[in-house]
């Protein structure tokens, strides 16, 4: 990347589309997040040409993409990158994907833990740091407890109020959590080809309702 240039960073990874504008050096210049009411193809770009205007930014100046890459829904998601991809492959600029999940847990002072839904009745549970571990029981048992101390997002009547609260103020950091983690890679040059650059979907894949033990992932049944 340039020393020139802004930085653009989107997420379409949870029910709210957060889009931002950053200094060549991560520092948060502008951003904007509302409910995508699954209407992220319809709302994304005009709420980026709004941003660009109220902030008074050109896209030919733009230096590098960032977006969130899950895990979350499927539509969203797929959105966000085709998104992204298409600025950075039209205007030739670096494109790195960060996992929306480690910016939402970088977003929450001492965060170890984030549940996501997946589906009507599983959960997604990720852990930040150390070994992860797996989640008590299988697709058919109870699953596991969600604590006050996680986070958790998109999770309304399924997960304590304070997990809920600190989900909230989660997402509400997701625009300095991707500029910091975006501009990290772009400093080191780590960025991503565009071709190869995929979402993560919040959905456990079929017969296999838990993840490897080694990936700091796993699946619940919810048991509301």
């Amino acid at each position: 990347m340039s020393e020139q240039g802004w930085l653009l960073a989107l997420d379409t990874a949870t029910s709210t589309i957060v889009v931002a504008t950053g200094s060549a050096d991560g520092m948060l210049l502008a951003d904007d997040a509302f409910e995508g009411r699954y209407r992220h193809s319809q709302e994304l770009l005009p709420a980026i040409v709004r941003l660009l205007e109220r902030a008074g930014l050109r896209l030919p100046e733009l230096g590098g993409v960032i977006v969130g890459t899950g895990p979350g829904a499927f539509t969203g998601l797929r959105v966000g990158l085709a998104t992204a991809k298409t600025l950075a492959h039209e205007l030739r600029r670096p494109v790195v994907g960060v996992p929306t999940s480690e910016a939402l847990l970088a977003g929450v002072e001492s965060a170890t833990r984030l549940w996501l839904p997946s589906g009507p009745r599983d959960r997604l549970m990720i852990y930040a740091g150390g070994a992860p571990e797996l989640v008590p029981g299988d697709a058919e048992g109870a699953g596991a407890a969600v604590e006050s101390t996680d986070i958790a997002v998109d999770l309304d009547g399924r997960a304590p109020d304070d997990a809920l609260k600190r989900g909230r103020e989660a997402v509400a950091a997701l625009p300095v959590s991707l500029l910091r983690l975006g501009t990290a890679r772009l400093a080191a040059g780590d960025t991503d080809d565009a071709d190869r650059l995929v979402p993560a979907y919040a959905v456990a894949p079929r017969g296999a309702p838990k993840a490897p033990a080694d990936a700091g992932v796993a699946w619940s049944r919810d048991p509301r």
